[in-house]
């Protein structure tokens, strides 16, 4: 379980930062700067955000500590791998116990499946592996930047990583047990759980076509080492092109069911209104008459390269990533003179259509430019140049801007 003493062990990582003008006990304006905090975020979020490492991580963004919820600095971003120790923290709920692989298992089944059946670590890694790159981005990334703010963790732009996942398939694990003609969901539990008894667990479902998709993985393995604890040990869910909701931690348990999953967590929390984005992959058997659950990440991107109001030469590369939710990233343009003309980017290496995918160009002219970058996928979306509001403040994909003294 996460202790005060156990973060307290790290505390090593703040001394590194002494000299940076970075405090572990608050920002100041210097230090929110140095960071590269959005402006847009709440007074509130900017004067008490911490950068703090938890065990096996490097400073993070603490937004919470209880439940740990860390984002990671937007220069983590400037290439498409996401590392280990930078990758963002996000749980809702306070008790996270220390898992013990020998003897922790996925039990499997439900009233929509055949049989039921246990797996280890061992069985699991016995069972065909999948490697796929992903981005994993929380439902509520950049909800610190909406105007005016909504209720949530005010997350910048950090509630987000791309990572290397490796792991079994999930459709091999459910054909173990086998599937009945009537099974519409799968229901996915982890080993964290509430602190207090009135608070509901966190349990989440994925519809049947969508756990059964090659690319839904239950991955033990995060840029080719085992998962970090605060990414999941020993095996997480790993739904490519779905918000991070989906992406259950420390799975221990699969039930195929019959009838829709009601538990807070599905029939109340991360639900979008009906029509107001353009998805394309619905969760039918959640939707009401007037709101859906959350599914596919829109297309987006972040400037990365330089912080806002830095002094670059002329020539310089600025950059940065784009990503959607898995049809694949065509072009980036971007703009020099705030928005007035756009120019093509040039694309990094395309690791796949789950992943980030890095853009540039080279900075004409010189004098103050405010630079803008707007990604577009291969079925026509396009990200938006206003914010759409929703009272749960998911999907912000507003166009991203910087502005750079050109010298």
């Amino acid at each position: 379980m996460i202790t005060r003493r156990n973060l307290l062990a790290t505390a090593g990582a703040g001394a590194a930062l002494a000299g940076s003008g970075v405090s572990l006990h608050g920002f100041s304006q210097a230090a929110a700067q140095a960071l590269n905090l959005p402006a847009a975020l709440p007074d509130g979020v900017r004067a008490n955000a911490k950068l703090e490492a938890l065990p096996g991580k490097k400073p993070l963004i603490k937004l919470s500590y209880r439940p740990p919820n860390y984002e990671s600095p937007i220069e983590t971003f400037r290439t498409a791998i996401t590392p280990n120790d930078q990758f963002f923290v996000r749980y809702h709920l306070s008790f996270i116990p220390e898992v013990d692989v020998k003897t922790w298992k996925i039990s499997v089944g439900g009233d929509g499946a055949n049989n039921q059946a246990e797996l280890n670590l061992d069985a699991l890694k016995a069972m065909p592996a999948t490697e796929i790159v992903a981005v994993n981005q929380c439902s509520g990334n950049r909800r610190g930047l909406f105007q005016p703010h909504v209720p949530g963790v005010e997350w910048g732009y950090g509630a987000m990583g791309c990572a290397r996942w490796k792991g079994a398939r999930l459709k091999d694990v459910l054909d173990k047990v086998g599937l009945k003609k009537e099974a519409i969901e799968i229901v996915f539990a982890g080993t964290d759980g509430p602190a207090v008894e009135k608070t509901p667990d966190f349990v989440k479902s994925l519809p049947v076509w969508k756990a059964m998709e090659e690319t839904t993985l239950i991955a033990y393995e995060m840029n080719g080492q085992p998962l970090p604890h605060f990414n999941g040990f020993p095996a997480r869910l790993i739904v490519p092109g779905w918000t991070g909701t989906y992406w259950m931690k420390h799975l221990n348990a699969i039930n195929a069911v019959t009838k829709p999953e009601s538990n807070f967590w599905m029939s109340a929390a991360y639900r979008i209104p009906l029509g107001k984005f353009p998805v394309v992959s619905h969760f039918i058997s959640q939707e009401t008459a007037v709101n859906t659950p959350i599914t596919e990440i829109m297309v987006n991107s972040l400037l990365t390269s330089h912080a806002d109001g830095a002094t670059v030469k002329a020539g310089s590369m600025v950059g940065g990533i784009a990503w959607d939710g898995g049809y694949g990233i065509r072009t980036v343009e971007m703009s020099s003179d705030g928005g007035k003309t756009w120019l093509p980017a040039t694309l990094g290496e395309d690791l796949g259509r789950f992943a980030f995918r890095t853009f540039s160009m080279h900075l004409k002219g010189r004098g103050r430019q405010t630079i803008m970058a707007r990604a577009s996928n291969a079925i026509g979306q396009t990200q938006t140049e206003a914010l759409i509001a929703n009272p749960a403040g998911y999907h912000h994909n507003v166009i991203h801007k910087i502005t750079l003294n050109v010298v």
